[in-house]
């Protein structure tokens, strides 16, 4: 009696884990861990201390996120042994078991989703009005408050580097930082143009209006990899800050604004009370900015020789959330929908990007 409930639960668990377990690479991750404690035991290998600190960190990471994956398996295989054992005196025991084994297949199966290079790391998020004036920068604060909550729900911590509001109402643009666990890798999926339709708040005549904004996720590599951006190549622009700051930022020209001259592009940081403070945050976003750059364009490239490649414009949105007149959140790269569209926009965002990531492997929902 005991076996026929709890067999088809954990013998699923195995099946998915078995299947999490080769995305993951564990294989090649032992292959990894022994290569470098054969380099750790040669002469020479602690001459350079810190690149050596660094390649042991690299074993501990490995080592650790090994073990947890050999340590489900043993569970699983114990489990099923003791349901085996068809004692009905073991029913709690395997109820508390199986659930908890469950969750951990869960939360691993969806983690080895996230096995890039960057995947771990913490994001740079920026959002975009586009065309519509008062309409889109009000669709950039709903994004905005979209992404906070889904960070609360994750307890990821968000700070707000700068933000440029609306004349009358919305946000023009905003960039903030997400510090936590595998933000990179979740947030991945939100990269692209976002959609709204609904009956516009702002039209005395409550017309149907459709705004656009796009959603730019950057990997925080400041820690990770060394970009080398010469003086000659930038120019740095004290001015007063136009939020809410106190004094100080009333008075004193404390924002910055990093413009890198060979690619033009732009970056500003406001939020911190002192210039050096603003100037290490924006120093961090250019660094992001120009790795995302170089990292899209050699996806392009690649994409371009499989024939494959489609430019990332305002007619290429990822996903639309429609309002009036039905209620639908549809992503069109999955074609993953609900019809709960109040969740979405309060945060619950983990259904489509779990739906992108398994499609970015090649993995069929459970």
């Amino acid at each position: 009696m005991v076996w026929t409930i709890y067999w088809y639960s954990l013998t699923k668990c195995a099946k998915r884990s078995k299947i999490s377990r080769c995305v993951f690479d564990v294989a090649t991750k032992e292959t990894e861990i022994a290569d470098i404690e054969a380099q750790s035991a040669e002469s020479g290998f602690w001459d350079d201390p810190r690149a050596a600190q660094q390649t042991m960190q690299r074993m501990s990471t490995l080592k650790e996120e090994v073990d947890r994956w050999r340590s489900i398996q043993t569970r699983i295989a114990e489990s099923i042994e003791l349901a085996e054992m068809d004692d009905e005196s073991l029913r709690d025991d395997l109820t508390t078991e199986t659930a908890a084994i469950r969750a951990l297949v869960d939360d691993l199966s969806f983690k080895a989703l996230m096995s890039g290079k960057f995947d771990k790391a913490n994001a740079i998020l920026s959002i975009h009005a586009g065309a519509g004036g008062t309409e889109s920068q009000d669709w950039v604060s709903m994004l905005l408050r979209m992404f906070l909550r889904w960070a609360e729900q994750h307890r990821i911590k968000a700070e707000i580097l700068d933000q440029m509001d609306g004349e009358e109402a919305g946000i023009k643009s905003v960039t903030m930082t997400l510090k936590g666990a595998y933000t990179f890798g979740y947030l991945q999926s939100e990269r692209g143009v976002h959609r709204l339709v609904r009956i516009s708040p702002f039209d005395s005549a409550k017309r149907r209006h459709t705004s656009f904004a796009l959603v730019e996720v950057m990997p925080d590599v400041q820690d990770t990899i060394e970009i080398d951006i010469p003086d000659k190549d930038i120019t740095i622009d004290s001015f007063r800050s136009s939020g809410a700051g106190g004094q100080n930022v009333q008075k004193n020209e404390t924002a910055i604004r990093i413009t890198h001259l060979p690619t033009g592009t732009v970056v500003t940081c406001q939020n911190e009370r002192s210039r050096a403070q603003n100037l290490e945050s924006a120093m961090g976003v250019l660094r992001a900015r120009l790795f995302d750059m170089e990292q899209r364009k050699q996806q392009e490239e690649i994409s371009k020789m499989k024939g494959e490649h489609v430019e990332m414009g305002w007619g290429n949105q990822i996903r639309s959330y429609v309002l009036h007149p039905y209620q639908m959140v549809k992503d069109h790269r999955t074609d993953h929908e609900t019809g709960n569209t109040a969740a979405v926009l309060d945060g619950h965002l983990d259904e489509f990007m779990e739906v992108y990531l398994r499609a970015q492997v090649g993995i069929a929902a459970e």
